[in-house]
C-alpha cells in the first residue's frame, strides 16, 4: 500500500499505522491456518482411523477402511507426491519426495494403511516445521539489516515533502522525526542528535552526534525533530550495502554444505537399490521366504534413509551463524567464511584506524623558554594556515587565543613552517628546522617515539608538542581475547613510522610490529606468511592501501564504520563496530557454528545407520522410521536455532 504524503497529525498517523499493523497480523495468522489445516485433517482422520481400528467397528472393513485412510493420506501426501513428480520431470529421479511417495503408497498396498498415512503426516509435519525454522533464520538476518525506511522528508520549493528515499539526490535536505529512521547518509546540520545504530553496528547503546558528524541511514533519531544534508544517494548508503551483502551471503554455501548436497545426490539413489536387494535377495538365501515381510522391511529402509535431516539443518546452521554474527555488528560475506575463519591460526593487522582510532591528538605540551599559553598561541596561529593531519589536531587545543593571526608565513620544504606572529618570528616544524635556523635542541628531544612539532620564538627554542594516535578503548582487550582463542601469532604492519609501530607492537605484546611499509611492502609480508606450510592468514585493515592485502589474505577483515569502500568491498568479512575485540568473537561464532553442523551430521547419519540396521533385520517399524528421519530432522533443526539465542559477550 503507497503511503500518502504527510497530511494528518503525528497520533492519525500513528492509529493508521496501528490499524494497517493488526490487519497484517490477522493475515499472517490466516495463513499459518491455511498452511497447517491439511496435516491438521490427515490428523484428525488418522486419529478416528486408528479408533474405530482399536474398537473393531464392525463397519469399518475393507474398501471402507482403505477409503478413510486414503482421504486422510490425499491432504499431506498430494503435494509431497506433486513435488516428486515435478522433481522427476526436471529429470532429478531420487528425491526426498519420491522415496517418500512410493514408501507410503507401498505400505499402502501391503494393507499398512495407518503407518502409510503417518509417515507421509510425520514427513508432512516435520517439512512445514522445517520451512518455518529456515524462513526464521532468514527472516532474523533480513531483519537485523533490512531497516530501510520508505519514506523521507525533502525540503523542496520552501516545505518538506514525502517521497522515496530512491528519489533524494545528493545535498538535499531531509528531516528526521524522534522514533523515525534516517533514510540516507548525510551530514548533521542540526547542533547535536541521539541516535540509535544497533541495525548498523549491533550496538544498543545510544550514540550522541555533533552538528557537522556523519549520520548513516537506518540510524534511529531517539530525541527532537533532526535535519540532515544528503551525501550519498540511497543505492550507495551504509544499509543498503549492509543488506545487499547479507542477502549475498545466504547464497555463498560452504564446502560443507555443498559436498552435503552432492552426498545426497549419491547417497539416495544407492538406498533405492539396497531397498530392492533387501526386498529381492532374501528370497535365494531364505527358507521362508514372504515377499509382504520383506517388502515391508525395504520400505522402512527408504523412509530411513531420506536425507531431509542433513540437507536442511546444515545450511540452517549456518543461516544461524550469519544471523548471529549480523546481530553482533559482524558481516560475513558468505557461509564459506563461517568455515575459513575457524582455520585461521595467524592475525596480521593494520595499526592506523585498525586498532588505533586513526585521529591524531596532543600527547604532551613541553615548554622552555616561554609560557606554554605564548607558546600554543604561536603555534596555533602559525598551524592555521596549514591542512596537514597534525595541524588539524592543534587545532583541536582549547587554551589558546585563536583570535591571535600569523602573518608573512611561508613553508619550508620538508622542514615545517616559518611566519610572523605579534610581532616575532616563529618557526614551527622538526629538527631540521631548528638546526638550519642554528636553534639548539634539548637532547631529550632524541628518544621521542611520537610524532613531534617544535617551536621557536625569536631565534630560542620555546619547547615542542608531541602528537599520537590514540589506542582504540578496546585495542588490549581485542588481543587478549584473539590470544584466548587460541592464536598466538599476531603481527602488526603499518606504513607509519616504524618507532611508533615497534612501541605499539610492544605495549600490546604483539609477536611482531613493521612500520615503515608500503602498501606493496605489506602485501610481501602476507604472501611471505601463507607459504609457511599450515599457516591461514586473516588481515584486519580499513584504508585503500588495505585493500591488496585485505584480497591476498585467507580472511580479509575491514572495519567497517570508518573504513573505506574498497576495502569493504574487497573483504570476507566486515567489522561494523570498528571495535578490534570483535574480530574474536567473529573467530567464535564461526567455530560455534562449524561445531553445531558437525553435530547435527553425526545425530543424522548416526541415528539413520542404527536404525537402517534394525530395519534390514525386521526389528524396526515404520515409526521407528518416521523418527529417524522426521524426529532427528527436528533434533537438528533445535540444535541449529541455538546458534540464534546463544550471547556472545
Amino acid at each position: 500500500m503507497k503511503k500518502e504524503k504527510i497530511k494528518l497529525s503525528d497520533l492519525t498517523a500513528e492509529e493508521g499505522c496501528c490499524s494497517h499493523d493488526q490487519n497484517k497480523n490477522t493475515e499472517n495468522t490466516a495463513s499459518k491456518f491455511r498452511i497447517y489445516l491439511p496435516a491438521v485433517i490427515s490428523f484428525v482422520m488418522l486419529i478416528l482411523g486408528i479408533g474405530l481400528d482399536y474398537f473393531e467397528a464392525s463397519f469399518f472393513k475393507d474398501w471402507i477402511r482403505l477409503m478413510w485412510f486414503g482421504i486422510a493420506y490425499i491432504p499431506v501426501g498430494f503435494p509431497v507426491m506433486k513435488e516428486g513428480w515435478e522433481s522427476i520431470l526436471k529429470g532429478d529421479f531420487f528425491t526426498e519426495f519420491f522415496l517418500m511417495t512410493i514408501a507410503t503408497i507401498g505400505a499402502f498396498a501391503i494393507g499398512h494403511y495407518e503407518e502409510g498415512v503417518a509417515v507421509m503426516l510425520f514427513y508432512a509435519v516435520g517439512e512445514l516445521f522445517q520451512n518455518s525454522a529456515v524462513k526464521k533464520a532468514r527472516g532474523n538476518i533480513k531483519a537485523l539489516l533490512d531497516v530501510r525506511p520508505n519514506e523521507a522528508l525533502v525540503y523542496r520549493n520552501e516545505k518538506y515533502v514525502s517521497v522515496a528515499p530512491e528519489k533524494v539526490q545528493i545535498g538535499e535536505k531531509i528531516q528526521v522525526r524522534a522514533g523515525e529512521k534516517i533514510p540516507l547518509d548525510g551530514k548533521l546540520l542540526s547542533e547535536k542528535a541521539s541516535l540509535n545504530t544497533a541495525a548498523l553496528t549491533g550496538e544498543s547503546k545510544p550514540d550522541t552526534i555533533q552538528k557537522g558528524s556523519d549520520v548513516f541511514a537506518g540510524s534511529i533519531n531517539l530525541e527532537s525533530v533532526i535535519e540532515v544534508e544528503t551525501t550519498k544517494e540511497f543505492n550507495d548508503s551504509s544499509i543498503a550495502r549492509i543488506l545487499h551483502l547479507v542477502q549475498n551471503a545466504t547464497t555463498r554455501k560452504s564446502k560443507t554444505e555443498l559436498f552435503i548436497r552432492k552426498f545426497a545426490r549419491i547417497y539416495t539413489p544407492i538406498v533405492v537399490v539396497l531397498a530392492i536387494g533387501v526386498t529381492l535377495l532374501p528370497y535365494f538365501f531364505v527358507e521362508n521366504y514372504v515377499f509382504q515381510d520383506w517388502l515391508y522391511r525395504a520400505l522402512i529402509f527408504l523412509v530411513i534413509s531420506c536425507p531431509c535431516a542433513l540437507v536442511v539443518s546444515i545450511p540452517l546452521g549456518y543461516f544461524g551463524g550469519l544471523g548471529a554474527a549480523s546481530r553482533n555488528g559482524i558481516l560475513f560475506k558468505g557461509a564459506s567464511f563461517l568455515d575459513t575463519i575457524t582455520q585461521i591460526n595467524t592475525v596480521v593487522m593494520d595499526k592506523t584506524g585498525t586498532i588505533t582510532k586513526g585521529v591524531f591528538k596532543i600527547k604532551e605540551i613541553k615548554t622552555y623558554d616561554s609560557s606554554e599559553t605564548e607558546m600554543m598561541n604561536s603555534l596555533l596561529a602559525m598551524e592555521a594556515q596549514s591542512t596537514h593531519p597534525i595541524a588539524r589536531a592543534i587545532m583541536e587545543y582549547q587554551g589558546a587565543d585563536k583570535s591571535i593571526k600569523a602573518s608573512d608565513v611561508s613553508e619550508i620544504a620538508g622542514k615545517g613552517l616559518k611566519g610572523i606572529v605579534n610581532g616575532k618570528t616563529v618557526l614551527v616544524g622538526n629538527k631540521a628546522l631548528m638546526i638550519s635556523n642554528n636553534i639548539e635542541v634539548p637532547s631529550e628531544t632524541e628518544t621521542i617515539v611520537e610524532s613531534i612539532v617544535m617551536i621557536a620564538i625569536d631565534g630560542k627554542f620555546s619547547g615542542y608538542v608531541t602528537i599520537a594516535d590514540e589506542l582504540k578503548d578496546d585495542a588490549h582487550e581485542a588481543i587478549k581475547q584473539i590470544r584466548e582463542s587460541g592464536i598466538s601469532n599476531i603481527i602488526m604492519l603499518s606504513g607509519d613510522k616504524a618507532s611508533i609501530t615497534e612501541k605499539i607492537g610492544a605495549e600490546l605484546g604483539l609477536q611482531k610490529a613493521i612500520g615503515g611499509l608500503l602498501p606493496e611492502d605489506k602485501l610481501k609480508e602476507v604472501e611471505a606468511l601463507k607459504k609457511i606450510p599450515g599457516t591461514k592468514v586473516a588481515f584486519i585493515g580499513d584504508g585503500i592501501n588495505d585493500a591488496p592485502v585485505i584480497a591476498a589474505s585467507d580472511v580479509g577483515i575491514a572495519m567497517g564504520g570508518l573504513g573505506s569502500d574498497v576495502a569493504i568491498e574487497t573483504a570476507d568479512v566486515i567489522i561494523q563496530t570498528d571495535h578490534p575485540s570483535k574480530i574474536a568473537r567473529a573467530i567464535k561464532i564461526g567455530r560455534s557454528t562449524r561445531r553445531i553442523v558437525w553435530q547435527n551430521i553425526a545425530l543424522a547419519f548416526g541415528v539413520k545407520l542404527i536404525v537402517l540396521i534394525l530395519g534390514a533385520g525386521g526389528i524396526a517399524t515404520m515409526w521407528e522410521a518416521v523418527f529417524a528421519d522426521v524426529g532427528v530432522a527436528f533434533l537438528a533443526i533445535l540444535n541449529a536455532i541455538r546458534l540464534q539465542r546463544m550471547k556472545w559477550s
